[in-house]
């Protein structure tokens, strides 16, 4: 089980993508859009906090906060996540995954609600090194 992870940081415009394996994995299962966690989930200093916002599922199907549970279904949609209509009050019916994360969840994104000491930046500097170098 694993989650591609996209962490952005709203105050710098900058995204940060990690995979997370294992327990913590297991961990975000169950948990919703809109749901605060703490950072130690995706492995980065407990003084952060963030925010889910969204994902796709393995079929690249998109979550939508407004749909409860985390079930696949073909719903109208005129606008919002999952459909930009190019006209005014155009319609269309179009699949969208639930606001829950499963296991069919590949991608995750969240965003930064409370910093920490550590400036995200320099915290995926030190990863790319040590990942690079081995």
């Amino acid at each position: 089980m694993e989650f591609k992870v996209v962490i952005s940081d709203p105050e710098t415009g900058r995204a940060y993508q990690k995979v997370i394996s294992g327990a913590n994995a297991n961990k975000l299962i169950g948990k919703e859009i809109g749901d605060v966690i703490n950072g130690t989930l995706v492995e980065l200093p407990p003084d952060y906090e963030l925010q889910i916002t969204g994902g796709t599922d393995k079929d690249g199907f998109p979550m939508r906060p407004d749909l409860p549970g985390g079930v696949r279904k073909r719903l109208l949609l005129s606008g919002g996540v999952g459909y930009r209509p190019k006209e005014k009050g155009v319609r269309k019916r179009k699949m969208v995954r639930g606001r829950v994360i499963t296991r069919d969840i590949v991608q995750i994104n969240m965003k930064v609600v409370k910093k920490g000491k550590v400036p995200l930046e320099e915290f995926f500097k030190k990863e790319e090194q040590q990942s690079g170098s081995s």
